[in-house]
């Protein structure tokens, strides 16, 4: 067995419109150890924007990280230190993202052409909080695609103060590709991020990218220090629930599952609320079961949806599969 004292970890990772509030609640009823990702929130979003709404988060989702889009040092400072009375448990840096939306803000993967700008913010943050600093970055983008660029860029953002690094192992075209043709076109390279840990051995090295089972993830956990993943969590969130045997644990059953859910729905119901949006994070729960389509029919498309309408569902899948 992997020994998850030893530093190692599995985390959820973040993604715009996706790791929201609702579907972070709901992720950590799969799994207490899982680190659980914000999705990317810009700097001007906090600064400007209704930032209670946006910073808000359930107590159970410790440990959870704030990912934070910017490159001002002064403005990612000032947002770690609001955020910091939220009670977030570490924060990290988008140097990943490749959408032409983020890079028109200097944000995303395209400050790994900048690592000076990233150092730069990693030490204003690291003054301006004592919880941990991180880098989710790519391996390359665009002809800068070596493994001596992500090393240097690493050695730099490195000398300021961060230790903890996540590889999505793919380069990033910033020109041709939308970003979901990011996430599939550019060849996954895990040697190079193996490497970085065999380089770096004193820094916490996480690999992400294309991983979607329990067997792959202990294998990466041979090699680095960590293991994010994103889509294949929020399609096949059992999946989490599996993980639970990285820590000799069981995992929860479906049954289990909703019945810590329901009261959760009843409160947001309650606050407001429209079910019939917020369930659509919880379409994979059967995924790969009999009666999983029929479930998500039932849940899609919908103006208006109660809790017992999503009990009725539900339990129509768990009685079809003796749940």
């Amino acid at each position: 067995m992997i020994d998850f004292k030893n530093n190692k970890r599995i985390s959820l990772a973040p993604m715009i419109d996706w790791t929201t509030a609702d579907f972070r609640y709901f992720a950590r009823l799969f799994n207490p150890h899982i680190y659980l990702y914000t999705e990317m929130i810009s700097t001007s979003a906090i600064l400007k924007g209704d930032t209670d709404y946006i910073l808000r988060f359930d107590d159970s989702e410790h440990p959870v990280v704030l990912q934070l889009g910017g490159s001002n040092p002064s403005e990612m400072a000032q947002c770690v230190r609001i955020a910091d009375t939220f009670g977030y448990d570490e924060y990290n840096i988008n140097v990943g993202c490749p959408s032409d939306r983020v890079q028109h803000n200097k944000i995303g993967a395209c400050l790994m052409a900048e690592p000076r700008t990233v150092a730069d913010m990693v030490r204003a943050m690291k003054d301006s909080t004592d919880k941990p600093v991180s880098v989710k970055h790519r391996i390359g983008i665009d002809d800068f695609d070596s493994y001596e660029f992500m090393r240097d860029f690493v050695g730099t953002v490195a000398d300021a103060g961060c230790t903890h690094f996540i590889a999505h192992a793919r380069i990033a075209w910033l020109q041709g590709l939308s970003p979901k043709q990011n996430r599939e076109i550019p060849p996954l390279r895990y040697d190079d991020v193996y490497r970085l840990k065999r380089e770096f051995p004193h820094l916490f090295i996480e690999i992400n990218g294309g991983i979607d089972n329990l067997d792959d993830i202990k294998s990466h956990l041979n090699q680095v220090d960590g293991v994010m993943i994103g889509r294949a969590f929020y399609h096949n969130p059992m999946l989490m629930a599996q993980c639970n045997a990285l820590w000799g644990e069981s995992a929860p059953s479906h049954r289990v599952i909703l019945e810590n859910l329901y009261p959760y729905l009843q409160k947001r119901a309650e606050q407001g609320a429209n079910l019939a949006t917020l369930v659509r994070h919880y379409l994979g729960l059967f995924q790969g079961l009999a009666g999983a389509r029929k479930w998500r029919q039932d849940l899609s498309g919908k103006r208006n949806l109660t809790v017992d309408e999503i009990r009725q569902s539900a339990e129509a899948v768990l009685v079809q599969n003796g749940l």
